[in-house]
């Protein structure tokens, strides 16, 4: 009992608090302000925004119909005092719901105030962009209990049909007043027509001939505009010069002025506007027309087919005062269409807003280092982020464009704007000078000294750089949201850093910038890899190195270590002060960027990275590698690298110069016209004299061969040492080393073989043993050594070309192929040559005997000839002159 009694008490008393609660809520959210049960349409001003609101009580409203565009993460609920533009921008959040990165598409859902927010604190509730301090769309609110309300134009209408994926129809219908109210919506060009019209009913077919429609645009200055056409022809509007007629798709006022004292265009427009690529014109019309002539009626309870079109507008010239649409082109149900509508019925299939694939509405313009950029100021026809100031920036004429500028690149202005305009590039998105709002910005260029005007206009110069955010603002120093976006993008590393050289083998250039105490580094490869690598050392160990790679999500990375040896165990991560750290990849080519200070503040010295000071004063040795993959956790042997410079370069940071600076091609395109010189000359010379001059009289043929060869030779080993000089190594890594020190190696042998050539044999006598291998040695190493150096030759072309990518390697190969070939050909000829003496010598045996001198060595060629002359030797044969007996 007792029990039950305390569980009584405590029943009662959770009753009563819940009721005091709802009592608290309910006067919290009472019904008592003068405000609950106003209803009213959005006002669209960005991101196709639409809407229907109602206050449902003191705390909370409901939103229907709802259309917007997604927008940042930072859109929420705004309250101001009202429209002014210090009175927006300075408002507050009511409440804590955010319209999130979401495309909305006719919702609705409830909002509720935040706790110490009342409706007598909002006079304006707009839907605001924190991050771009810009009003989407707001409804102004009836101010002191009043019924009045701002006569801001609305864009909800109360039917809309879609004409094709882009192009809609809304409009509202007053029967008693005679008027319909007609929007015409397109994602098009602002140089776009919007047509639109009833057909003739009295056709079935061609059923824009006799058509009666309004062709709404925008002018060249933006402003948009409405007129009545007629359609008498297929074909843009022509006046003839005769009888001033007018003939095709016309205004009403080219084919009469007036008809019985009123004007004949009886299209009024009403409101016109152009956001996010989406042109809106609205315009109101009778349903009956005064014009009988040139306007059909509209029978709103009536089924009427109605005509549309899409296409390009021609602006009026000198010969024409009225902008005239072309033909619109395109297909049918695209570009132009009909269908049967009847006014009068509810019609509401228009799902979301309109889209544009270039919601951009600001022109762009590309700034160019040769022509200045002029800095205005005049009247806000269509700022691109409102609320604006009662004046914005125009640049070359063009109100509040997008900039688009590089890196590197020098942009000049030419401010004459006014002495209450001071110019300035800034981090701030509202400008105004962002202290005097308790914020921070960052100044990159420009200030209070950016002022003037036409007469005298101010100078001013940026060259942003490669640390220049990807986007800033251009703005006045005096007042806010005057200006608009600067896109900063990458231009020529060249153009970005004040300094850049080659480094080993031209596979990787090496670009800085010396600041005070820093220095900005970019390292930029020539051909696709997995990763790219640049160390400060003399070579892969005990270095510091910059390692970039691009991770398997696209995103660049870029890490630093100390190497102490050549194994993967031997790369140590270490922790640098690294800032602006950028690493991307272009159709496979790698590119890394960072900022490091010339001296690291370490508080504990025995960390490599302590060590690594770079002193602008001393030569900085640079080394590159470059490989598939890297990775932080698996990486091994094969994927340390995969090709790597030979030797360091010592780049010279203030002379911005190295030693490698002219690069390696020219000392190498010496190395090899030496080695084409030897081995494609001379010693073939040498070779071609002691086989096809011996018959010259004398040792002429022997002191050729043997200068040849021995010239040969000495430019053979001068050419190698030039080259090893030059490279600071011997390196025995490509085939083409390997081939040429074969041939060196046979070339050098025959000098030796020659001084220990044994006697020749007397004439008569049988050549020795050791004479017959002393020849056959001597002529296979020198023919060997013929063909391994062309091989050299042909493979130093090859590995010119893959390494230092010369473009002219491959026409230099063919030049190569041809004279050997040319030499081949004149061997074949000589050889053939030499058969036939032998054969006619042969033939005039038993007639003539002469007493020929002695060869030097035999003919290892041809075998018959080898054994014929060993068989005259045996024979014993004396050759004598026959001489003619006297009578």
């Amino acid at each position: 009992m007792y029990n039950s009694k305390i569980f009584l008490l405590i029943l009662l008393f959770l009753i009563n608090s819940i009721a005091s609660s709802n009592a608290d809520s309910g006067q919290k959210c009472s019904n008592t302000s003068s405000l609950v049960g106003f209803e009213s349409n959005f006002t669209m001003v960005r991101h196709q925004l639409r809407g229907h609101l109602k206050i449902l009580d003191g705390c909370s409203f409901q939103v229907t119909g709802f259309d917007m565009l997604s927008g940042s993460s930072d859109v929420v609920f705004w309250g101001a005092v009202s429209l002014n533009f210090s009175d927006l921008t300075s408002g507050f959040p009511i409440s804590g719901q955010r319209l999130n990165q979401t495309a909305y598409k006719n919702a609705s859902f409830s909002v509720q105030l935040l706790p110490d927010i009342t409706w007598d604190q909002i006079n304006v509730l707009s839907i605001w962009d924190i991050a771009s301090t810009s009003d989407f769309g707001h409804v102004t609110l009836p101010q002191n209990g009043s019924d009045s309300v701002s006569n801001s134009v609305h864009t909800v209408f109360d039917n809309c049909k879609n004409l094709s994926d882009n192009y809609r129809v809304r409009w509202n219908l007053n029967v008693e007043e005679n008027w319909i109210e007609i929007g015409l919506e397109a994602a098009a060009p602002t140089t776009y027509y919007m047509a639109f019209g009833w057909a003739n009913p009295n056709r079935t077919k061609e059923l824009m001939s006799e058509a009666d429609v309004t062709v709404a645009s925008f002018t060249e200055e933006g402003r948009p505009f409405v007129d009545d056409f007629y359609i008498t022809a297929y074909s843009e509007c022509k006046l003839s010069s005769k009888d001033r007629t007018a003939i095709g798709v016309c205004p009403d006022v080219v084919y009469e002025n007036s008809k019985n004292g009123m004007m004949v265009n009886n299209t009024r427009l009403v409101y016109g506007h152009r956001r996010d690529g989406v042109s809106l014109i609205m315009f109101r019309k009778p349903l009956n027309s005064t014009d009988k002539k040139y306007d059909l009626p509209v029978y709103p309870n009536e089924d009427m087919r109605v005509i549309w079109a899409l296409g390009l507008m021609k602006p009026p010239n000198e010969n024409r005062s009225h902008f005239l649409p072309q033909f619109h082109g395109g297909p049918e149900k695209v570009a132009y269409g009909h269908l049967v509508l009847n006014v009068s019925e509810k019609v509401d299939d228009c799902f979301g807003p309109l889209d544009a694939d270039d919601n951009e509405d600001q022109e762009l313009i590309i700034a160019d280092t040769g022509i200045p950029l002029v800095v205005t100021t005049g009247e806000v026809l269509h700022y691109p982020n409102p609320p604006s100031p009662s004046k914005v920036l125009y640049i070359n004429n063009k109100e509040a464009p997008v900039l688009r500028v590089e890196r590197g690149v020098p942009i000049k202005f030419l401010v004459q704007a006014g002495h209450d305009v001071a110019f300035y590039i800034t981090s701030d998105s509202l400008g105004g000078n962002a202290t005097l709002r308790n914020a921070t910005e960052t100044i990159y260029s420009g200030g209070p000294e950016a002022e003037g005007v036409v007469a005298n206009p101010h100078e001013l110069i940026w060259v942003p750089d490669r640390n220049t955010p990807d986007q800033v603002y251009y703005q006045s120093l005096y007042q806010e949201k005057m200006g608009w976006k600067v896109q900063v993008v990458d231009g020529a590393l060249s153009d970005m850093y004040n300094n850049s050289v080659l480094l080993d083998d031209q596979q990787v250039t090496f670009f800085w910038t010396l600041s005070e105490d820093s220095i900005t580094i970019a390292a930029h490869g020539v051909k696709k890899s997995g990763y790219l690598a640049i160390g400060f050392g003399s070579g892969m160990v005990n270095s510091y190195a910059y390692v970039g790679w691009i991770g398997d999500t696209g995103k660049g990375h870029l890490n630093t270590y100390w190497i102490d040896g050549k194994r993967p165990s031997n790369i140590h991560p270490t922790n640098e002060n690294l800032t602006h750290v950028r690493c991307r990849s272009e159709d496979g080519i790698i590119t890394l960027e960072f900022t490091r200070p010339l001296k690291p503040s370490c508080n504990q010295n025995n960390k490599p990275e302590c060590k690594n000071i770079v002193d602008p004063t001393t030569p900085l040795k640079v080394i590159w590698a470059m490989g598939s993959k890297w990775t932080d956790e698996h990486l091994s042997e094969k994927n340390m690298h995969t090709v790597m410079s030979q030797r360091p370069v010592q780049v010279l940071l203030i002379r911005g110069s190295s030693e490698a600076e002219q690069g390696l091609q020219p000392v190498l395109a010496v190395h090899g016209f030496m080695m084409f010189l030897a081995w494609g000359i001379l010693i073939p010379g040498g070779i071609l004299a002691a086989r096809y001059l011996k018959h010259v009289k004398g040792d002429g043929w022997y002191q050729i061969h043997i200068y040849l060869q021995y010239s040969g030779l000495a430019i053979i080993l001068l050419g190698v040492l030039f080259a090893v000089a030059e490279l600071r190594g011997f390196y025995v890594s490509s085939l083409h080393v390997k081939l040429g020190i074969a041939a060196i190696v046979f070339a050098s042998v025959q000098p030796m073989n020659a001084y220990l050539r044994p006697e020749k044999p007397a004439n008569g006598e049988d050549s020795s043993t050791k004479r017959l291998i002393w020849e056959y040695f001597h002529v296979i190493i020198g023919r060997g050594a013929i063909a391994v150096g062309i091989a050299a030759l042909f493979t130093g072309m090859k590995h010119l070309g893959e390494r230092y990518k010369v473009e002219n390697v491959h026409d230099l190969s063919w030049v190569l192929i041809t004279w050997f070939l040319i030499a081949a050909s004149t061997v074949i000829y000589l050889e053939y040559h030499e058969r036939q003496q032998r054969d006619r010598l042969q033939g005039r045996s038993n007639w003539v005997l002469s007493n020929a001198e002695e060869e030097d060595s035999i003919d290892l060629l041809s075998q018959n000839d080898a054994s014929t002359r060993k068989g005259s030797q045996s024979s014993g044969v004396i050759e004598v002159q026959l001489e003619p007996l006297k009578r």
